[in-house]
């Protein structure tokens, strides 16, 4: 923003030199490049995530189905979870041998994490299958897909502002580098008795 605001004092100024007005320049076309490319890019792929994953949501609502399971008995916990300081995310779920019906009728029985507290014979809890019964994760619901493609959305926004403000410095980088070896190429001219009583006598 400096630099932009450089533009208006520079273009009448004796001390302006041409690179100062040529980095006024390039901040301000990055800065609106950002302004108009940035949020195009963020909507163009949150769009394309949003369309892909309300497809996924609604492919795995078609394949998984939720089922009421039965538990038949407790299990011991598992060895990994001996340890009680680090089952703190589960300690609501249990290890229990259950039984449910498909949704093609076929009956079944396993091991499952049953989300009850103190699990019973015959207890009854959620589970998610197939159609063929067999134990899938919970499908991914519509708001959360959608909160998914506003965060990529966003995401390639920075990324896309980021890119630019990094083509931006890389070109000042360059335009500086250039100004030292002209100050370089000057001071090697003017020798080095420049600024000497009496040079140039």
């Amino acid at each position: 923003m400096r630099a932009i605001s450089g533009l208006w004092r520079w273009r009448r100024n004796p001390l302006c030199r041409a690179t100062d007005l040529a980095e006024a320049w390039v901040a301000l076309a990055a800065l609106l490049l950002i302004l108009s490319a940035a949020p195009v890019v963020g909507s163009l792929v949150g769009g394309a995530a949003q369309d892909a994953l309300q497809r996924s949501v609604r492919a795995q609502h078609e394949a998984r189905h939720p089922v009421t399971a039965t538990v038949v008995r407790k299990l011991d916990s598992s060895p990994l979870d001996a340890d009680p300081e680090t089952s703190s995310g589960r300690d609501l779920r249990n290890r229990v041998l259950a039984g449910w019906t498909a949704p093609d009728g076929s009956p079944h029985r396993g091991p499952v994490l049953a989300s009850l507290k103190d699990p019973r014979q015959g207890d009854e809890f959620p589970i998610w299958t197939d159609r063929q019964g067999r134990l899938v994760a919970r499908p991914l619901d519509s708001a959360t897909a959608s909160t998914h493609a506003v965060l990529a959305g966003f995401g390639a926004a920075l990324v896309t502002g980021g890119l630019i403000e990094g083509g931006r410095r890389l070109i000042v980088w360059h335009m500086v580098r250039r100004r030292y070896a002209r100050w370089d190429q000057a001071w090697d001219r003017a020798g080095p008795d420049w600024g000497r009583t009496g040079a140039g006598n």
